[in-house]
């Protein structure tokens, strides 16, 4: 059955599979393992700017481990999950020190490097090595789900041990980097979250989930949370030079480690907070907005200060500085920050 989903799958990638993606062209491992991070929770047509601006900057892992943590931070602004990039950080620091510079070939000491886990390992090792190691990224887990008819979350332990057993045995031992590619892309294009599209899959005459009628219940999913909302007063600073005061977010919490607006829990107690940063004398509401991070909603209520004149003691804080908008597009602003501040003189 395997040389037989495999043949199918790469007849069809061979036709319609996407061969023109920025990071196939050149396919190797600092490439490949940058867009395998960035793909996590993000979709490829989002993933590909913020790559190419990427790869720009830092075009070699070398590039990547002498940069400074804001560099890193600032190309990574917008896509989230911030953590995916000091791991990609601190692993080109380790290759660096441990591997001569190379993502190394060996399975082990590459999934023991942060942010590795086995089928960022696999990707890399498939795509940009041609080694025969499975995948399992949420675009296969729902292609093999379905084709094989497994129910249960594929979070579960044992429905993911089942899945990885699929996997390995469709990887061909041959073109694993074209079908590695493919099983990826039949998840992507075709066999889609909903209503997929069935009639175009080489696979659909095995297919249980085709068979049965169950792409609607494949995979299964967990019961829907509803997630809580919480609220901030972010406070915009501005001094006569149109600098804007921004602080450095500890190392835990939501956006740890980025630059982003001194905050208050209600607009009574936002002017107290304000002045120990600056003296001021007014202060204008912008129009609220709201933040969704996977695990609760954010509501935002921006209040600008004009014409703030710095305390002293904020030049002498390495945790807080007053900065140009040239300077801004340097750091790692989180991403409804970034916004905010590009938009405040088109809504005043």
């Amino acid at each position: 059955m395997s040389s037989s989903f495999a043949q199918r799958l790469l007849r069809w990638f061979d036709r319609h599979g996407r061969k023109d993606l920025p990071w196939q062209h050149p396919r190797d491992a600092y490439r490949v393992w940058l867009s395998e991070v960035m793909l996590q929770q993000t979709q490829v047509s989002t993933v590909i700017g913020y790559f190419e601006r990427f790869v720009g900057a830092l075009p070699t892992l070398r590039d990547l481990a002498s940069a400074d943590e804001d560099t890193v931070l600032a190309l990574w602004s917008g896509l989230g999950y911030y953590r995916r990039a000091r791991f990609l950080h601190r692993a080109a620091q380790i290759c660096v020190e441990r591997h001569n510079g190379e993502m190394p070939r060996d399975y082990e000491a590459l999934a023991a490097l942060p942010g590795i886990g086995r089928s960022t390992a696999g990707a890399i090792l498939a795509q940009a090595y041609g080694m025969r190691f499975p995948i399992l990224d949420g675009n296969v887990k729902r292609v093999l789900t379905r084709y094989h008819g497994i129910h249960g979350q594929p979070g579960q332990s044992a429905v993911e041990k089942q899945l990885w057993r699929h996997a390995d045995a469709h990887t061909p031992a041959e073109r694993v980097a074209d079908y590695t590619q493919a099983i990826m892309d039949l998840g992507a294009t075709i066999c889609v979250r909903s209503r997929p599209a069935c009639e175009a899959c080489p696979l659909q005459n095995d297919c249980v989930a085709c068979r049965d009628n169950l792409t609607a219940q494949l995979p299964s999913r967990k019961p829907a949370k509803v997630i809580p909302t919480r609220s901030t007063v972010m406070l915009i600073l501005r001094d006569a030079q149109r600098r804007v005061l921004l602080e450095r977010r500890g190392p835990v919490g939501v956006w740890p480690g980025l630059w982003s607006l001194p905050e208050a829990t209600d607009s009574d107690n936002a002017w107290s907070i304000a002045q120990k940063f600056a003296r001021i004398e007014d202060a204008q509401a912008l129009a609220s907005f709201v933040h969704v991070f996977s695990h609760y909603r954010l509501d935002i209520e921006p209040l600008l200060f004009e014409d703030a004149v710095a305390h002293r003691g904020v030049a002498d804080n390495p945790l807080q500085r007053w900065c140009s908008a040239n300077e801004l597009t340097t750091l790692g602003l989180p991403a409804p920050v970034r916004e905010l501040l590009l938009k405040i003189d088109e809504v005043i």
